[in-house]
């Protein structure tokens, strides 16, 4: 057993999930767990949190308490929220919740935050050319990162999620054609933003030796991309799609039905009705700055809050 000195926690609370990573003193994993509660329905469309899916996200990290003091952490803690709460007004209601279960403070990253930690999980964790680009597509921002050995050098947010984009234009289930281009004109203007957030800070995606993928659209296309019949973290891990493969894959899902989706072996539970948006956000990221392939990292913002804490 560690002791509160020596093991450190995160929870992310992302537009879709809440994840927990439990590490010990030399940097070892205890655990990563990831449950599904949606905490960003409704918000791109109201500006306020769901009731329900509020009540969902706080029960989970009462929950996920109740692990990371099993292994002694008592303060050194970081609970992290992103666009979701960033996005609300009464995001008040979720701090409040948090202090009540967990008796800590939450706090809610900023998109440039969200990306650097996203950059130092996944460089640290994968081995690729600099300068690297780093994209993280949650369920209602995306960030977009660029970086070299010295680490992240320009960041750009977007309000470009998985389930930002399936609540607005991919309704239907298959969504419909003119769904589908509605979808992917969104996507576009959203990269444009990507760019001028980065050239204004000098950089470009198109610069970037190698573009690596993190967080759950990301692993859950490698899991489908390998033909896995469960979800394998250690066979996703750094595993390489290549463009015209992500294409076929992106296609594939666009055309199903969420029941369908969900009957694939990998998929897991609470993602399948909104996969397909994901894939949309990435294999528009390839085709637009021309990678040959992208890179999945298990490792991301999580890990890069974990390290934060060392």
């Amino acid at each position: 057993m560690c002791t509160a000195r020596a093991a450190r926690a995160a929870v992310d609370v992302g537009s879709n999930s809440v994840r927990l990573l439990v590490h010990a003193a030399d940097g070892q994993r205890l655990t990563r767990e990831m449950t599904v509660t949606r905490l960003g329905t409704g918000v791109d469309r109201r500006g306020r949190l769901d009731d329900d899916a509020l009540a969902r996200t706080i029960a989970t990290i009462a929950a996920y308490r109740q692990v990371w003091e099993g292994y002694g952490v008592r303060d050194r803690v970081r609970i992290a929220a992103t666009s979701a709460v960033r996005d609300a007004a009464d995001r008040e209601r979720f701090f409040t919740g948090v202090r009540e279960v967990a008796g800590l403070e939450a706090e809610v990253l900023t998109g440039a935050e969200e990306a650097a930690l996203a950059f130092l999980g996944a460089t640290g964790a994968v081995q690729v050319p600099r300068p690297a680009a780093v994209i993280d597509i949650g369920g209602g921002s995306t960030e977009v990162v660029v970086g070299t050995e010295q680490g992240a050098q320009a960041g750009a947010s977007v309000q470009l999620g998985c389930v930002r984009l399936t609540e607005r234009h991919l309704q239907a289930d298959p969504p419909h054609h003119s769904q589908l281009d509605a979808g992917r004109a969104m996507v576009g203007h959203r990269l444009d933003e990507v760019d001028a957030q980065l050239g204004a800070a000098g950089w470009r995606v198109a610069d970037a030796a190698a573009l690596v993928a993190v967080a759950g659209t990301a692993t859950t296309l490698g899991a489908l991309y390998l033909g896995l019949d469960t979800y394998e973290e250690s066979a996703i891990h750094g595993v390489s799609i290549p463009a015209p493969a992500l294409d076929v894959l992106t296609e594939r899902l666009v055309a199903m039905t969420s029941a369908q989706r969900a009957a694939l072996g990998p998929m897991q539970p609470g993602r399948e009705d909104v996969i397909h948006g994901g894939a949309l956000v990435l294999a528009a990221t390839v085709r637009r700055y021309g990678f040959d392939e992208v890179v999945v990292s298990e490792a991301d913002s999580l890990d890069g809050l974990v390290a934060s804490l060392a």
